[in-house]
């Protein structure tokens, strides 16, 4: 779908290799987040894409299955650390209302570690979340076909 557009998709590989290879912030967490981005936004795609990397971080399957439903696994103590809730919450928080709750923020700014993991938190929860919304525009699904009676003409 990039390729429609050469500069566009150059731009985007470069920004998204980055946030995927680059950054201090635990891969686990990245990978955790991308997919709870995926969950609340219905872009399935994105989820099947990341899901099993978040497994291959040693999340277990029943950790990649409860982010199907991220409300109930931000309360999850069982399934989830408090740092992994933490950021779960301040997920859900950024993708569905944009502005964060201070104790929100506060509760995963404490579990990160550093202003530059924070920095790179939020940073991977708004270009997933630019990532999903990409997706689910253009009707990118999971099996790489677009519903050809709801797609948009054209691509």
């Amino acid at each position: 779908m990039l390729l429609h557009s050469p500069p566009f998709a150059a731009g985007w590989n470069a920004f998204m290799g980055a946030v995927r290879k680059d950054l201090a912030l635990d891969p686990r967490l990245r990978e955790l987040v991308m997919c709870v981005v995926a969950t609340v936004n219905g872009a399935e795609y994105e989820f099947y894409q990341h899901a099993p990397e978040y497994a291959k971080l040693g999340a277990s399957e029943a950790q990649v299955q409860g982010l199907r439903t991220p409300d109930a696994a931000m309360h999850d103590s069982e399934l989830y650390s408090a740092a992994e809730r933490a950021v779960i919450a301040l997920t859900i928080a950024m993708t569905r209302h944009v502005r964060v709750p201070d104790d929100v923020y506060a509760a995963a700014r404490a579990v990160v570690g550093s202003d530059q993991e924070m920095v790179e938190l939020v940073g991977v929860i708004a270009a997933y979340n630019m990532v999903s919304r990409f997706l689910e525009a253009l009707w990118v699904t999971a099996d790489g076909e677009q519903p050809a009676a709801e797609a948009p003409a054209g691509l």
